[in-house]
This record gives C-alpha cells, sequence and structure tokens, in this order.
C-alpha cells in the first residue's frame, strides 16, 4: 500500500480519509514525476524529429504546466496531515473541497498532456511513412 499501513475498522473515518487522500496524491505526483520524464523524450524527439514551433510550444507549455502542478500538490500534500486535527464541519469542508478541486485539475492537466502527446505520436507517424 505505498508505504503506509492498510485501513483497519478500529480507525477513525478522519485516519481512515487522510490515509486514502495521501496514497491519492502520491500517485498523482507519481504521474506527474513519470509525465516530466516523458516530456523530455517528446521534446527531443521533436527537437530530432519534426521541428515544428506549433508542437514544441505545446509540449513546452504543458512541461511548464506539469511543474506547477507538481509543486502545488507537494504542497498539498504537507497539508493533508492537518485535516485529523479539524474539529467543525466547515473545516472538514475546506479539507474535501481543497483535496476535490486538486484532484479536478490534476485530471484535467491529464486530459490535457494525454492530447498532446497524441499529437505528438501521430506527426512521428506521418513523419515516418514520408
Amino acid at each position: 500500500m505505498n508505504g503506509l499501513t492498510p485501513f483497519y475498522n478500529h480507525e477513525s473515518d478522519d485516519r481512515i480519509m487522510v490515509k486514502k487522500d495521501t496514497l491519492e496524491v502520491r500517485s498523482w505526483t507519481h504521474d506527474l514525476e513519470y509525465i516530466n520524464e516523458e516530456l523530455d523524450y517528446l521534446l527531443d524527439i521533436e527537437d530530432c524529429m519534426l521541428n515544428n514551433i506549433e508542437i514544441y510550444v505545446q509540449l513546452h507549455t504543458i512541461r511548464r504546466e506539469n511543474t506547477i502542478r507538481l509543486a502545488t500538490l507537494y504542497r498539498y500534500q504537507g497539508t493533508i496531515k492537518n485535516a485529523m486535527e479539524c474539529d467543525t464541519l466547515q473545516c472538514d469542508s475546506y479539507y474535501l473541497n481543497t483535496h476535490e478541486k486538486n484532484r479536478e485539475a490534476y485530471i484535467s492537466h491529464i486530459q490535457k498532456y494525454r492530447d498532446i502527446k497524441s499529437k505528438v505520436l501521430s506527426k512521428i507517424l506521418l513523419h515516418a511513412k514520408r
């Protein structure tokens, strides 16, 4: 379970939610770290093979966005444990809403990355067919 202990029946709901959220954010950050590696390869391919300014700009833009999203998630990961200190519904709601906003931003970013990656791969295929 990625270094965290499994959920137990005797654990509080707050503790289980913190564990779940921590695992989820850790998964997101691993994905974004891997995307950084893929982007390095895609940028090299663009430089060596495609020389397409539009794709070059899109790749650098998504790389910058990936770095920002990753930094945001690292900061957020450090605050998740604070949710266990909540003693009001308003506090619980804040952490729940923050997590959902991070999830939505992550999913949106992944879709944007997939779109540009598909574009690059299709250009590579076109280039290879010539």
